[in-house]
């Protein structure tokens, strides 16, 4: 068939130039096919005095490159191309493995400058793997592939909101570095289970009595470190830091120090998720209105991708949590009210994979069944040597930090009170002011700090 085309082709051609040409000889207008006009024939360019013809047109330059350079420039460009290509399989080998880590920096600004190209080799590959029927593996590279850029967008947006911290009552300008500040606290692994309805600064005394041995501690960071661990419920009082291990959770991730085998991670608190109360929505666009990074991500897929949701301030949630009552829900692009959502989440039903981090005031925790709970974890605050460590990084003076400390230890009730961090910033911030307002740069010794410190506090709030 490709023949009698051909023939049929070149037939016509002919026929159409022997119409032409026809066309050509008859007609005693100037012809347009021909290259020469009948002007430029009449009147030939006289190069010799200078004089040319305006229907002159420039030569096009040619190309003076040897069969050799070019055979060379092409062995040259084969072997980068392969080297590329050979690059790229590398990543998407990387990026198919169960451990492989989120992106460095480095890697982010290389995606950029490469983008088209490793689009490009991404499409190569993924038909290459469905032409060699490993379609499954070509869906997972696909949706890793695609993660990768949300994520790298996502991480930016999160370093930006929880790179700052403002302590104690929030002013305008007031906020520092959290990296600059923040100080390790004292969290400890199980919980009793009962609720303790003691006030919460006689909780933080008992506490504090409590022997070491008794405790298994446990860093932030290491919260989802055993595999088993889906739904981690961690209490404390108010002040003792929650919410400030959150952030540094997210920042450590956002930044690449920790828990880089976690794709995204979506903190939302209690307090934002009160206002969606009366919406019906999905998972999807519950996820897409809090992070507008995601709007163009279609599907959640926990088969390929590790999530992390943290919902922050059990203790401020005005949602009913009906675990009882709430229908079954298990697609994420079907629509409910958030606290269907919620309890789904929780329950396991909605993103069975998904791992999930929930803080709250110890007599708040008992809303999350305790079946719903994998691990509970007890922020404790500071330790001593963590309380020394904080007013160090907190007063830039240590002549100074040490009179704070001195003092602070010459009150036993006080410095157990600082176990509670915003307890350290309310006695540095007020501490800080008596010694500069005194004309001896020290505190009288007579002076009760409770007296001085707690209606400062007043004045603040």
């Amino acid at each position: 068939m490709t023949s009698k085309m051909s023939v049929s082709g070149e037939q016509d051609l002919k026929k159409d130039k022997r119409m032409m040409e026809g066309k050509r000889s008859d007609s005693p207008e100037p012809s347009c096919v021909s290259m020469k006009s009948e002007e430029s024939m009449n009147h030939p360019c006289n190069f010799r005095d200078g004089a040319s013809s305006p229907d002159v047109r420039p030569q096009k330059k040619k190309t003076n490159i040897s069969r050799n350079q070019l055979d060379s420039i092409f062995k040259e460009l084969e072997h980068k191309v392969i080297t590329l290509i050979k690059n790229e399989l590398k990543r998407f080998r990387k990026l198919l493995s169960p451990d492989y880590p989120a992106c460095t920096e480095r890697e982010v600004e290389d995606e950029e400058d490469l983008h088209s190209v490793r689009e490009g080799a991404l499409k190569i590959t993924l038909q290459v793997l469905k032409n060699m029927n490993h379609t499954d593996l070509a869906n997972t590279l696909h949706n890793k592939s695609v993660a990768s850029v949300y994520q790298t967008e996502l991480k930016s947006s999160l370093k930006e909101k929880f790179k700052r911290i403002n302590e104690g009552i929030s002013q305008h300008g007031s906020s520092a570095l959290l990296n600059e500040i923040y100080t390790e606290l004292y969290i400890t692994e199980g919980w009793s289970g009962d609720i303790n309805n003691e006030h919460e600064v006689r909780q933080i005394e008992t506490a504090s009595r409590r022997p070491a041995t008794e405790e298994t501690p446990i860093k932030c960071n290491e919260l989802f470190k055993d595999k088993s661990i889906r739904r981690v419920l961690t209490k404390g009082v108010a002040g003792i830091g929650k919410t400030v291990s959150v952030q540094k959770f997210i920042l450590d991730w956002a930044e690449g120090e920790a828990n880089q085998d976690v794709t995204f991670m979506f903190p939302l608190s209690f307090r934002e998720l009160n206002l969606m109360k009366q919406r019906n929505l999905s998972l999807m666009d519950l996820l897409q209105h809090f992070f507008p990074e995601m709007r163009k991500l279609e599907l959640l897929d926990c088969d390929s991708y590790t999530v992390v949701l943290i919902f922050d301030g059990l203790d401020e949630c005005r949602l009913p949590l009906n675990f009882q009552k709430n229908e079954r829900l298990c697609d994420v692009t079907e629509s409910a009210s958030v606290d269907v959502l919620l309890t789904n989440l929780i329950k396991g039903n909605l993103l069975p994979s998904a791992l999930l981090w929930i803080t709250s005031r110890p007599g708040a925790a008992n809303q999350i069944p305790p079946e719903c709970v994998d691990q509970v974890t007890e922020v404790r605050g500071f330790s001593d040597p963590q309380k020394e460590e904080y007013f160090r990084k907190r007063i830039s003076d240590q002549s100074l930090t040490n009179k704070i400390i001195t003092h602070m230890k010459s009150s036993r009730s006080l410095y157990i009170m600082c176990h509670i961090p915003v307890f350290c910033w309310i006695s540095v911030t007020v501490l800080e002011r008596m010694l500069g307002e005194a004309e001896s740069g020290e505190i009288p010794q007579d002076s009760d700090p409770n007296v001085h410190t707690f209606p400062d506090l007043s004045d603040q709030t």
